[in-house]
């Protein structure tokens, strides 16, 4: 005798996704927007909230209502000074990194042989490779009074130049290694990388044709740079300066390692936590630097800034 099949009306659960396309999205996505929601909007929500709260001047406890007084204490001198200090730093060390990084993208890019090109990858990406905190204590010796790099000046004439130089006010300081100086030169090398590696990315987008046609149709080099090469690499250029200048406004290793009594927004914020327990004006100066970025952000993306990251 043939054995029959038998038809079950047990449920197919591929064919059910199969025809509810909303809830495989739903299966897939939720678990990942249930994490940014609650692990990373979440602490910032609740950071923007203790900036709403006030330290009582003189119990010392936080008075959990909302208020505009510790905003209010951002608009002192002081923390002006602060913010200005900062924000200069961190547009020196942008700017420098831009006329640094560029032409060795551009050699990268175009000058190189191939294995030249590995050759200076390998040299942009080989201090990534170590701890940041040993490469900022390295400068610091380097910096320092008894370092190698006073001892270079020395022989070589320079030092009597850096001394002059390290008796400006809001510049120098007893030596390169406790000097706002010593900090830029310490941020620059820290950040030049994340600047290199963003412009390289668009001037590799670059087509040689355009090139060609800008040199046949009689530009010089530098109307060629100008008209051609700058505009098209601008989207790599904007989305380094997103990295140099976010971590160097938020950074506090280093002025902590090389800086002064002089503080910067990081070193603030390590300060009004950890010393002296005033949370909700730790978040507030963490608040401004959130906003000042956002901005740059949106403006960044508006041009292109990361076309060149994607």
């Amino acid at each position: 005798m043939a054995k029959t099949t038998q038809i079950t009306d047990k449920p197919d659960l591929f064919g059910f996704l199969y025809h509810h396309p909303t809830l495989i999205l739903a299966i897939l996505l939720g678990p990942p927007l249930i994490w940014l929601l609650v692990f990373y909007l979440g602490p910032l929500l609740a950071l923007l909230l203790q900036s709403f709260y006030h330290l009582d001047p003189f119990t010392g406890l936080i008075l959990r209502k909302l208020t505009l007084a510790t905003y209010r204490e951002l608009l002192t001198p002081a923390s002006v000074d602060i913010f200005v200090r900062s924000l200069t730093m961190a547009l020196a060390v942008t700017l420098a990194a831009i006329v640094l990084a560029f032409p060795l993208a551009y050699t990268m890019v175009r000058l190189a042989s191939p294995r030249w090109k590995d050759f200076l990858y390998l040299l942009v990406l080989l201090p990534l490779w170590s701890s940041y905190l040993i490469r900022v204590y390295a400068w610091k010796l380097i910096l320092a009074k008894e370092g190698i790099l006073t001892y270079l000046l020395t022989h070589v004439g320079l030092q009597v130049w850096v001394e002059k130089i390290l008796q400006l006010p809001g510049i120098g300081g007893p030596s390169l290694a406790v000097s706002n100086l010593g900090i830029f030169l310490v941020f620059l090398y820290v950040w030049l990388p994340y600047m290199i590696l963003p412009i390289q990315a668009a001037l590799e987008r670059v087509p040689d044709s355009l090139i060609e046609a800008s040199a046949d149709l009689g530009a010089q080099g530098w109307q060629t740079f100008r008209h051609v090469i700058l505009p098209l690499a601008l989207p790599g250029i904007l989305a380094g300066s997103v990295f140099t200048f976010s971590l160097t406004l938020g950074d506090f290793v280093v002025p902590y390692s090389l800086g002064n009594s002089s503080y910067f927004i990081g070193q603030a914020v390590l300060a009004f936590q950890g010393t002296s327990g005033n949370i909700p004006l730790a978040t507030a100066f963490t608040v401004v630097p959130m906003g000042i970025m956002t901005v740059y952000l949106l403006v960044a993306k508006r041009l292109g800034a990361f076309e060149s990251v994607s």
